[in-house]
């Protein structure tokens, strides 16, 4: 065999092994992303999990206080309410929701479902659940009601805020 057949076929040999290297390491790069992508979701989806679930026990002690901390504070932020239809900041809808619903209201009680649903680009979430509402009021009658949940969050500093939420009720036989 010449010597100008052994060189090329060293080089074949050699541009093989390399193609090969680049496809491992491609692969484990892959890999390596899948993995994070799957490990960041399932510490946003007990993040959020657990978020929703103190968002419910603040709206649950019957007053718009308590669930203040999880709210921007930013003029012109819209918040969906089943009644009235919608609040333009969160002092309107602290506001309104005293007035409308949590005066009247002798026990609330606001849950979240299982069926959480978490999807996240960088520093802007949502969320999507459905809840139960049950409120007795301060002349005895209990009312309980489903709900559908959606919450827009923004990562502002450490802490995830609505900026955006809306709750609704399905129509009549839905």
């Amino acid at each position: 065999m010449s010597a100008s057949v052994r060189n090329a076929d060293n080089r074949s040999v050699e541009r093989w092994r390399w193609l090969f290297y680049v496809a491992l390491a491609f692969a484990g790069a892959l890999l390596t992303f899948v993995g994070a992508r799957a490990q960041q979701k399932a510490s946003d989806d007990a993040t959020f999990r657990k978020l929703i679930d103190e968002y419910c026990a603040a709206w649950s002690t019957g007053t718009a206080d308590a669930p203040a901390k999880f709210y921007a504070k930013d003029n012109g932020l819209v918040f969906y309410d089943v009644a009235p239809f919608a609040y333009h900041s969160w002092k309107e809808y602290h506001e309104g929701v005293q007035k409308e619903f949590l005066e009247g209201a002798s026990e609330i009680k606001l849950t979240a479902g299982k069926d959480l649903k978490v999807t996240r680009r960088g520093m802007i979430a949502w969320t999507t659940v459905p809840m139960h509402l049950m409120e007795k009021s301060k002349d005895g009658k209990t009312s309980e009601m489903d709900l559908r949940y959606t919450g827009i969050w923004e990562k502002r500093g450490t802490s995830w805020v609505l900026v955006h939420e809306h709750l609704s009720t399905p129509a009549a036989g839905s």
